[in-house]
């Protein structure tokens, strides 16, 4: 399994990276059963999909799964739908993408299309249901319930592990510390978690991770080791790492565009 960084910024584009979006890639026969290469999206936020033409056909990828629905995690969908309806040779048929109750709607709403519209030539959207799993391909992929102003998601995903075995990674979406996060990343190989606010700053709970926070989420979950992402333009990356290398004693990076990950 491999994870690229396609964006990463927090709360919106940046100067040096889009905002959420990621590219996780596994091995695994095909239909016909030849093996081939599986490839799922997490999260399209702003200026996320012209990024991810730079790394993948966007019509190679698998299905599309949105952690939450507030903008910065998937307001290029309106971007992939205009891909996959008017690509040069044909339209490419929908793509299954997984997100919370009311996605439809809401891409809708981005795109400024009336109620005819149901992108139903483009995407064919499926509900998460909380801790229950779903398979792409090679990929197990399990949403877990997490604390966000709006219903939101972790996301557990378990494919074979490029030395042997199965891997697995968890990617938090937009969450504060809470149960639903920690059972998420059980004994996860890699957390990717978010940082959107900084240890000490009043920040109000029940809305993003600070650094401390997320090593908390690391240490407890028991992970083998944390990658922070979703951090703001204007913070300095070493203002929450240092607070999460704190809480947690296994290795700590920050995620930047372009980054990789083997799992």
């Amino acid at each position: 399994m491999r994870l690229s960084v396609i964006g990463c910024t927090g709360s919106m584009s940046g100067p040096d990276s889009p905002a959420s979006c990621y590219l996780v890639q596994a091995e695994g026969p095909g239909e016909d059963g030849a093996p081939r290469t599986w490839s799922v999206v997490l999260d399209l936020g702003p200026g996320a999909f012209g990024k991810l033409m730079t790394v993948i056909d966007p019509g190679q990828v698998d299905a599309v799964l949105l952690s939450h629905l507030h903008a910065d995690h998937m307001s290029d969908m309106i971007s992939y739908h205009v891909y996959r309806r008017w690509h040069p040779n044909g339209a490419l048929g929908p793509v299954t993408v997984f997100a919370p109750a009311g996605a439809l709607e809401r891409v809708r709403g981005v795109g400024g299309d009336g109620p005819e519209e149901d992108y139903s030539g483009e995407f064919y959207f499926r509900n998460h249901a909380d801790r229950t799993a779903v398979q792409v391909g090679p990929f197990r992929v399990e949403p877990y319930r997490v604390d966000h102003p709006v219903e939101a998601y972790a996301i557990r995903i378990t494919a074979p592990s490029e030395t042997g075995g199965d891997a697995t990674l968890t990617f938090s979406g937009d969450t504060d510390y809470c149960a639903g996060l920690v059972s998420a990343a059980e004994g996860a190989d890699l957390l990717l978690a978010e940082a959107g606010f900084v240890d000490g700053g009043r920040e109000p709970r029940g809305i993003h991770l600070t650094g401390s926070r997320a090593g908390q989420a690391a240490a407890d979950a028991r992970v083998g080791r944390l990658v922070l992402t979703h951090i703001q333009p204007w913070t300095d990356p070493a203002d929450v790492a240092e607070p999460a290398a704190d809480a947690f004693s296994g290795p700590v990076e920050v995620a930047r565009a372009g980054a990789t990950w083997r799992l």
